[in-house]
């Protein structure tokens, strides 16, 4: 199973927040293939720099690429035009979001998140499952 990781996951995951258990479940099945867009991991990154300094942040990226999570960069015409179409038509959605979005629903997997407010209203478009972790 394909499962697209948003950047509020990782951020739970690493800081042992509410959620973090299931994030560490796909993180550590084998049966799963984790993904992250580089536009959410670069919210991921500005987190635990702000935080953290550098040595925190490239602990993070280092940790991630060893559990085996693929660092994706899709940025085709049609891709980035999708995410456009998700901002206009998805009332209060972050524009970071509408990558993880797109690349769940191109991958058909499951985009697993703890951000509700941006996602909730996305469920019952049936552009991809989304997996709340708390």
């Amino acid at each position: 199973m394909k499962v697209i990781l948003d950047a509020c996951a990782v951020i739970a995951f690493f800081r042992d927040e509410a959620g973090a258990a299931v994030v560490e479940s796909y993180l550590t099945g084998n049966q799963y293939d984790c993904m992250i867009h580089s536009v959410n991991l670069c919210e991921v990154y500005y987190d635990f720099y702000r935080s953290g300094g550098e040595t925190a942040t490239h602990d993070v990226l280092r940790d991630l690429q060893q559990a085996g999570v693929i660092f994706r960069q899709d940025l085709t015409i049609e891709f980035w035009q999708q995410v456009g179409k998700y901002k206009a038509t998805i009332a209060r959605i972050a524009l970071a979001d509408c990558f993880a979005l797109t690349l769940a629903n191109r991958e058909n997997g499951v985009l697993v998140t703890s951000d509700r407010r941006e996602f909730e209203p996305v469920v019952n478009l049936n552009v991809c499952p989304i997996e709340f972790i708390r």
